[in-house]
């Protein structure tokens, strides 16, 4: 079975962060247009990745692929869709009403709310029959990893929803005419999600048991939203072909035993495995190979050996400085898939080993914390930003404080207002801001959700500190912000995790400058799950050791001040005793 036997019109591809949903609806996209059809590809993580893998600058205007004709690819870029969206709302008011109030809407429109909105806007528009998709024969989506990608899928019922009941608009959106025109759009995406004859979701999950466990939970929200035709992609699944290599069997009998433990809801999917690769999934001829079952069968041409004597720094160095503060905040980064949660995890059980006070906390929405330490740590509390709990808790926080000012149609208004989708954003940026300040009387160290909504969250950060500093100025008083406490190297670090391949190196760097334009500069680079400071001897784990190398002193030479080196560990790093293997010292390979 084939993903391009048979394809719905709308494919969507979704999993946890760094299983291989991009290659792989790459690889789809460029199959179904070498077989002649009109076909887009379609990007809706804000860390988008399509320009790496394909070498070429790609915009939010449907761009061709020169090298693959029929294929067309486009980016949703939120900030971009932000600004398209600003002045589709408060262009034609100017002129018209006074310069300072065209002003207060533009502020009023800049927030994070607005930045999702907009995205979530153009991702409508590619499902309608009528929008910038009309004349092609498939849209594939490669989206952003699941937390985020279920937010997408479920606004536009929830914006459907809000619209049919609000009387005015969102406050934070601008007028209402602004929404109530794209009311037959989102009705019309959610039509089209549901129609199993136009939409399939295409699960992907690596053959490993957080991966499918995520999957699984996936395929039930969907399936709560109306996407109910599903499929399974297991992608790297690995046989392995030098016994006498311990890494090796390890790793095949850790994929055979994640496998055959799979999920109820999965295991009635239609099924597609694809081997895991010698090589990097990037360029035309790469994901022509991952799409040509035949071409799977190639054997690694990359040399074996050569890994011997390199020094790779480790991760007990970083933790050394970290917990000499004694309190402060750790911020773990980076691209989904490349074990944020992990290294996370591990740092704060050696730090609350050292008798520290340390908070482990999650802005993740898939939130993998508790399966990351298996049992309770002494020591250790641990928490998440639960983003249904904090919304419920800053609703009634507003209208509990309003009660006493508002006559009974300005709760009523109030109360609508608050019902709108964005409400969510701001309820989960007033948590984060808690976790922040609570990092003056103990170590708090956060798994940060993928690089996209990290960075989402991180505007929110911003607009609310040019606001506050604002009416400070205003009042004459000075004030501390979330954004200053992260700009301060002495309170907060930054650990941005990778793994030793082209695409997440390239990610990271990325996020490093989106963070240096909001004056935070990195702590250190963590490179995690490393084969080459592991050492294998199979010829296909040994040619991806040998190409992680070349990616190894790029971080070293040129993109980090610090770096630390994870190896890949032959038994899976879940609970405390495991996690404290991470950092200790790696030695020389």
């Amino acid at each position: 079975m084939s993903i391009v036997e048979s394809p719905t019109r709308h494919l969507f591809f979704t999993g946890k962060g760094g299983v291989g949903k991009t290659s792989n609806a790459c690889a789809t996209a460029v199959a179904l247009a070498d077989q002649g059809r009109r076909v887009l590809l379609v990007s809706t993580d804000p860390a988008s990745n399509l320009d790496q893998v394909f070498g070429v600058s790609i915009g939010n205007q449907p761009t061709p692929l020169l090298e693959v004709p029929g294929l067309f690819a486009i980016n949703i870029d939120p900030e971009a869709a932000a600004r398209a969206y600003r002045e589709r709302v408060v262009g034609p008011y100017r002129g018209v009403l006074p310069d300072d109030a065209v002003a207060g809407m533009e502020e009023q429109l800049s927030g994070a709310c607005t930045v999702e909105v907009a995205a979530f806007d153009e991702f409508t528009e590619l499902l309608t029959p009528d929008g910038p998709a009309a004349g092609f024969d498939h849209v594939v989506f490669d989206t952003a990893p699941t937390g985020h990608t279920l937010r997408l899928l479920q606004l536009p019922a929830a914006w459907t929803g809000f619209l049919e009941t609000n009387e005015r608009g969102a406050s934070c959106l601008g007028p209402a005419s602004a929404l109530k025109t794209q009311q037959a759009r989102y009705a019309a995406a959610v039509a089209a999600l549901a129609d199993p004859q136009s939409t399939t979701v295409i699960l992907v999950a690596r053959p490993d048991r957080g991966a499918l466990e995520e999957a699984a939970r996936t395929a039930g929200e969907l399936a709560e939203l109306a996407l109910r035709n599903q499929r399974l992609l297991v992608n790297g699944v690995f046989r392995a072909t030098d016994a006498g290599d311990p890494l090796a069997t390890a790793l095949e009998a850790r994929g055979r035993a994640a496998l055959a433990a799979m999920p109820p809801v999965l295991q009635g999917l239609p099924r597609i495995d694809i081997p895991l690769q010698p090589y990097n999934i990037v360029g035309v001829a790469a994901l022509r190979r991952l799409a040509n079952p035949q071409a799977l069968l190639l054997q690694p041409t990359a040399p074996v050996g050569g890994l011997s004597g390199v020094d790779l720094p480790s991760l007990d160095g970083l933790v050394d400085e970290i917990a000499a503060a004694g309190h402060g905040l750790v911020m773990v980064m980076g691209k989904g898939g490349v074990g944020k949660t992990t290294i996370a995890a591990a740092v704060a059980v050696d730090l609350a080993g050292r008798g520290l006070p340390v908070h482990l906390t999650t802005t993740d929405p898939a939130a993998h914390l508790t399966e990351a330490l298996g049992r309770e740590v002494p020591g250790l509390k641990v928490s998440r930003i639960d983003p249904a709990a904090e919304t419920k808790a800053y609703r009634d926080k507003i209208l509990e404080r309003s009660a006493h000012t508002l006559d009974a149609a300005g709760l009523a208004l109030l109360e609508e207002d608050l019902r709108s989708p964005c409400t969510e954003e701001v309820a989960v940026f007033h948590a984060f801001s808690r976790l922040v300040f609570g990092a003056r009387k103990e170590l708090v160290v956060m798994d940060t959700a993928p690089t996209g909504h990290t960075l989402l969250l991180l505007d929110a950060t911003g607009a609310y500190h040019r606001e506050m500093l604002r009416n400070a100025a205003d009042a004459g008083v000075r004030v501390q912000t979330p954004l200053m406490r992260l700009r301060d190297p002495a309170y907060s670090r930054v650990l941005l995790v990778t793994l030793a391949e082209t695409t997440p190196v390239l990610e990271a760097a990325e996020l490093q400058v989106d963070l240096r334009h909001a004056g935070i500069e990195p702590f250190a680079w963590v490179v995690n799950g490393s084969l080459a400071a592991a050492g294998p001897r199979d010829p296909v784990l040994a040619a991806r050791a040998a190409a992680e190398l070349e990616q190894i002193e790029l971080v070293r030479t040129t993109l980090a001040t610090r770096v630390a080196v994870v190896p890949w560990l032959a038994e899976e790093p879940r609970g405390a005793d495991r996690l404290r293997q991470i950092t200790q010292p790696v030695g020389t390979v």
